[in-house]
């Protein structure tokens, strides 16, 4: 049952970004010839007054095939997407990730309003034998801001940022009485063993009850945190901590889902997760499709620039073909990643 809620889940993340290149498209009265949610053959066709509507067999992917969006001739049509002006275009090409990012706020909204409250950072009880308590370090009623640079706003950043570290040292900073402090921390050994509990400073941290607006600002931080460990994830990639084989497909995403809703409690819990789940992942999909790379559509916005810039020097309208080779390219090492990942889920699911 929850593996067809994470197909459903995970296959509407890709109807509602096409959905807004859609209706951006149509506010700018582009023609769009087709609209279609899932790939491969066709299960259903509805053909509009100018547009087709297509339900497709494969429900991981989509698109919105508009007017002229591939075209290479000097005198496209008036209402194809390569005749609107530039800013008009980048208006299109940013609309599937705003409508992700405005379903995934809905999402966390939702769910985020149904809670009693969330733990803070301020410290309220300290441990008995957690080493260096007192004015030199942690007390009672400080509130720490930052741990390794990275800025926390509830209890959750602690598990977050302290898994990350994996034991190594990290540095705090805590505010007290209007002053910040910097301090240093060690792993501790407790009773012969690495006690992830004694790297946090305490117990307990404050609990804050919610309302409205808390709920509006729990929320605006769930998607900041989604947002920055995409940035994470990056940087981990780069560094070297993590690697492809790191990385989840399509195949990935709904095993996760699947598995998220058995491990829980209830089925009401199940519902709750998998929707959080598919918020996490449509900031991930909406982020990451707006990256600076060829075929994605932050790409194709990256080059708008960067034609305007050109066309400006020669004085000359750049021929769209160009960027058709460029995308092109691009694309078939996309699609060679996605096999990839498919075949590494695969794998992964095989040796459970």
């Amino acid at each position: 049952m929850f593996i067809i809620l994470a197909i459903l889940a995970f296959g509407i993340i890709i109807a509602i970004h096409e959905l807004g290149h859609y209706l951006a498209a149509k506010a700018f009265n582009v023609k769009v010839k087709e609209f279609a949610i899932g790939m491969g053959p066709k299960l259903f066709r509805k053909q509009g007054k100018e547009t087709l509507y297509t339900l497709r067999v494969l429900p991981f992917g989509g698109f919105c095939d508009m007017e002229g969006e591939h075209e290479e001739g000097e005198e496209p049509n008036p209402r194809s997407f390569l005749s609107q002006k530039r800013w008009r275009r980048v208006v299109i090409l940013a609309a599937g990730s705003a409508a992700n990012l405005i379903l995934a706020f809905i999402i966390v909204l939702a769910l985020t309003a149904g809670m009693n409250g969330f733990i803070g950072t301020t410290v309220t009880d300290m441990y008995d034998r957690f080493p260096d308590a007192g004015p030199p370090a942690i007390m009672n009623g400080d509130r720490i801001v930052e741990l390794n640079g990275e800025r926390l706003f509830y209890y959750d950043d602690f598990v977050l940022f302290m898994t990350l570290n994996e034991g190594r040292p990290v540095t705090l900073t805590i505010e007290r009485d209007g002053e910040l402090i910097t301090h240093q921390r060690q792993p501790y050994m407790i009773d012969g063993e690495e006690q992830f509990r004694y790297l946090l400073p305490a117990q307990a941290f404050n609990f804050i009850e919610n309302n409205v607006w808390e709920t509006i600002r729990y929320s605006g931080y769930q998607m900041f945190s989604f947002i920055r460990m995409i940035r994470v994830s990056i940087a981990m990639m780069v560094s070297g901590t993590a690697g492809v084989g790191d990385m989840a497909g399509v195949v990935g995403i709904v095993d996760a889902m699947n598995t998220i809703g058995q491990s829980a409690p209830s089925f009401r819990a199940a519902i709750g997760s998998i929707a959080f789940f598919t918020a996490f992942i449509g900031v991930n999909l909406a982020i990451v499709n707006l990256l600076p790379i060829p075929a994605m559509d932050g790409g194709r916005i990256l080059l708008l620039f960067i034609t305007f810039v050109i066309e400006k020097v020669i004085r000359r309208r750049v021929d769209p073909k160009y960027e058709g080779y460029i995308h092109t390219g691009a694309m078939v090492l996309l699609v060679g990643l996605m096999i990839f990942l498919l075949v590494n889920d695969v794998i992964r699911l095989i040796n459970g």
